[in-house]
């Protein structure tokens, strides 16, 4: 059986930016194997996002432990925590945040560029990867030559660039037409099985849900359900 690559113990969130104390999280237990291809689903403000952000280490939890790779993300400060990020994770969001005045070539490069690596390994890999998501003639438009679809697989092709061991995709169907995201969620279950990468999705998307092969329902912060699917 694959080994635990993330672990969640007593996980809260608590935002105090109002008045009134939002509690996203209400005390996750949650563990997950590698090469998962995991949905996380729930109404909004069920705090999916949240989950996906804290174990991304884009957020801090309020209370709890989160070990991601071996990693006890509770005790890195914010430089470690961006050193982590660069090395092992990968993000796909639902606004593609793709650079725009970037080619799509050099969006998929940037964060190799930040990992130091030389510019024939770089130029390689976006060429190889931009290929693999059917974008290998468009490799020199910027994105608002693009379509949504375009842009979003762009931001797939740019979470792999990394090699990461983890990908996660926070609402990555949302702005894109049933084609476009049934494309995108087939391509993404090739690239888990040939990268060996473990996907987590914050979703409510019946399209994702339907694809993924472990589903964990959210409520009010807190788990509901956890099935798995044979």
């Amino acid at each position: 059986m694959p080994e635990v690559v993330i672990r969640t113990s007593g996980l809260t969130k608590v935002y105090q930016e109002t008045k009134v104390p939002v509690n996203a999280l209400g005390g996750v237990d949650l563990e997950i194997r590698e090469g998962e291809f995991t949905a996380v689903v729930g109404p909004s403000g069920s705090g999916k996002s949240t989950l996906l952000h804290i174990i991304g280490g884009l957020d801090y939890p309020t209370e709890g432990q989160v070990e991601v790779g071996g990693h006890h993300l509770n005790e890195l400060n914010d430089r470690e925590l961006i050193d982590f990020r660069l090395e092992h994770i990968g993000f796909v969001f639902q606004a593609f945040n793709l650079i725009p005045v970037l080619t799509a070539k050099e969006n998929v490069e940037f964060i190799m560029l930040l990992q130091k690596l030389s510019a024939k390994e770089r130029e390689a890999r976006a060429i190889k990867l931009l290929q693999e998501v059917g974008l290998g003639d468009r490799i020199h438009n910027r994105p608002s030559e693009l379509s949504g679809g375009q842009q979003q697989r762009v931001a797939v092709a740019r979470a792999l660039a990394s090699r990461p061991q983890f990908i996660l995709a926070d609402e990555p169907t949302a702005n894109l037409d049933s084609k476009a995201a049934g494309n995108l969620l087939n391509m993404m279950a090739e690239m888990n099985q040939r990268e060996k990468a473990t996907f987590i999705f914050s979703t409510h998307d019946q399209r994702v849900i339907e694809k993924a092969r472990r589903v964990i329902t959210l409520e009010d912060g807190v788990i509901v359900s956890d099935v798995t699917k044979s």
